[in-house]
């Protein structure tokens, strides 16, 4: 979403979730920017992003998202490698990929993202090593890397569980996520968060998503659409999934949140922890001291003294030299580790008399 400015807010980013370019024609798409243009106020350089498939779109489907306003978009490349491909069942090629990115760029995209997954079973550390080469020769400037995790009631998972595949040691995923951290620094990537790189374009353009550094940031968003999710007003939502019911509670406008399944106001002690998990995911940003102050109106160290030096001992926070606290490449390396320590906690006694 955005800042808030005055009484209300400014939105500077829109995002369309994943599958958006095959549930909806262009003609849908465009209606849909015109309305959300005339109901909010939009920055100039707001940035509009949507996830496609590169098995599925076409350069002259591209050109209509670009024509329409959007500016970002991101492509689930997954692997270059065919053996890859079959076994995340991906019905696309390594060169749907390569056609994909080019066509965004000739329509004018300003930011084009591949999502990368490591650690699927049979991949080599060669191999992995060979997709990072690949991407990092492509007019591409965001670069999302996951590491595989089996999904109940997925054909792979099926598979895991009748013994038909093995999964990657953990030590030789670890391998693959350092070579991808020093290997695309010396590519001209920043590392700036647990799971993303981005490099900088002509003009000084800047390649990070904003969408996910808006959420990391802690920023609100709003949540359009079945099984959307949002954050506004220290209330958490959660729209029904079903489209029929959707569209059903939207056309009576019934409460607050007509859509939402559920609405959940957020307590102050629970956005302390969620500001502090999701913040350190920003590595080079990490989380500002003074801004939890501003913030929450104590100060951080009274509510989290413990969890940073005991952190710290181990090597997985930067020690406090400065206004920010921020994960080390150890820390980096072990982030679920440290987030852990910001989650499900009591609420301190040091809190009596802040609240």
């Amino acid at each position: 979403m955005g800042q808030r400015h005055g009484n209300g807010y400014e939105i500077d980013t829109i995002y369309f979730g994943g599958g958006t370019p095959s549930l909806l024609n262009p003609a849908q798409l465009d209606t849909i920017l015109a309305q959300v243009s005339a109901s909010f106020a939009i920055q100039k350089d707001c940035e509009i992003s949507l996830e496609a498939n590169p098995g599925t779109v076409s350069a002259e489907a591209i050109k209509d998202l670009s024509r329409m306003g959007f500016n970002r978009i991101s492509f689930g490349m997954q692997s270059a490698h065919p053996c890859d491909l079959a076994i995340l069942d991906r019905c696309h090629r390594f060169v749907d990929v390569v056609n994909a990115a080019k066509w965004s760029r000739q329509a004018g995209f300003r930011h084009i993202n591949l999502d990368l997954i490591f650690g699927i079973p049979g991949q080599s550390l060669p191999r992995w090593q060979q997709n990072l080469a690949l991407v990092t020769q492509m007019e591409v400037d965001h670069l999302s890397l996951y590491s595989l995790i089996l999904e109940e009631e997925t054909p792979l998972y099926r598979w895991y569980q009748k013994g038909l595949l093995d999964l990657i040691d953990e030590d030789l995923t670890a391998d693959m996520y350092e070579y991808a951290m020093d290997s695309l620094t010396q590519a001209g990537f920043e590392h700036y968060e647990i799971s993303n790189w981005a490099r900088k374009g002509g003009n000084n353009q800047d390649g990070r998503c904003r969408h996910n550094l808006n959420t990391w940031r802690y920023q609100p968003y709003i949540g359009i659409g079945a099984g959307a999710h949002g954050f506004f007003e220290e209330t958490r939502t959660a729209n029904v999934a079903q489209i029929p019911t959707y569209i059903q509670r939207i056309s009576n406008l019934i409460g607050e949140w007509p859509a939402a399944e559920s609405a959940i106001q957020v307590s102050q002690w629970e956005q302390m922890q969620e500001w502090m998990m999701l913040g350190l995911r920003v590595v080079n940003e990490g989380v500002s001291i003074q801004e939890f102050g501003e913030r929450f109106k104590v100060p951080m160290l009274i509510v989290f003294g413990k969890q940073i030096k005991k952190l710290s001992d181990l090597g997985l926070l930067e020690p406090k030299s400065s206004n920010r606290l921020r994960l080390t490449r150890k820390g980096t390396l072990l982030g679920n580790r440290v987030f852990a320590e910001f989650v499900g906690n009591e609420v301190p006694e040091a809190l009596t008399g802040y609240q």
